[in-house]
């Protein structure tokens, strides 16, 4: 026979256990070249730079 509990587990423990799933808002930080939010230590989507040197080339950048 399978794995079965051997006791119901109680509201408040399966709170307990569910209390970390919860999603949390990106923590965003302005790019300090074009000033839009991006995730730290990523490489702006926007302009292309990182750390001040550029490091990809963006298409609709004049």
């Amino acid at each position: 026979m399978g794995a079965l509990p051997k006791r119901r587990v109680t509201r408040t423990r399966r709170g307990m256990r569910r209390a970390h799933d919860a999603l949390r808002r990106p923590n965003l930080v302005p790019c300090p070249r074009c000033k839009n939010r991006i995730l730290p230590h990523h490489v702006c989507p926007h302009c292309g730079t990182y750390r001040g040197v550029q490091v990809i080339e963006v298409e609709g950048r004049a």
